[in-house]
């Protein structure tokens, strides 16, 4: 399911150094809601300086990614628990590689860390991206509440999905471009 932000539809993307350890991944430009989300996440005035920046190629974007876990993360364990620091640190070598990758260009990059919800690399930000709201909005995807927790439901993996995003402020076409060269190593081998 794509929203009309989709600039690149979900694919799976692999890192050399994990080939067993697929990311479902996207690239969006930032819709309306996501947008005040940006501002609530990183502060207006790092917004005010983007657009400052007046390059009319650059966008700030969403890279969502989504995890097939291999148990359902719902469920409460030591094997649960073992999963979700699996799909972390997956989630966290990819998204320190794609932003390297996108800064080493000059644009700007982060991640955030599912657990806290708060970025990587840009300091002084201490209020939570929700990811769940995220994937709602960007790929139509459904959640439902449990208790005090929303649960994203991945239309093929249902709750066994590890949602983590990315967003960047660069070329789109760039950003495509790294993306697509993650699905292209995993289709050549």
């Amino acid at each position: 399911m794509v929203s009309q932000s989709t600039l690149l539809p979900p694919q799976l993307a692999v890192r050399e150094a994990r080939p067993d350890d697929p990311l479902e991944c996207s690239v969006h430009s930032l819709p309306k809601p996501l947008l005040r989300e940006f501002q609530h996440v990183f502060g207006q005035e790092y917004l005010e300086e983007m657009v400052k920046d007046n390059n009319k190629s650059l966008e700030l974007l969403a890279i969502p990614t989504n995890q097939q876990a291999r148990k359902d993360l719902v469920a409460v364990g030591d094997d649960i628990e073992f999963e979700k620091d699996r799909l972390l640190n997956v989630f966290m070598e990819f998204g320190d590689e794609l932003c390297k990758r996108i800064r080493s260009y000059g644009f700007w990059a982060d991640y955030i860390d599912p657990c806290s919800g708060l970025p990587m690399i840009t300091p002084n930000c201490n209020k939570v991206y929700s990811e769940v709201d995220g994937m709602e909005c960007l790929l139509n995807y459904k959640a439902h509440n449990a208790g005090f927790c929303k649960i994203l439901q991945h239309p093929r993996w249902g709750s066994a999905v590890y949602p983590a995003t990315m967003f960047a402020h660069a070329p789109p076409d760039l950003v495509i471009k790294l993306v697509q060269e993650y699905q292209a190593k995993m289709t050549s081998k």
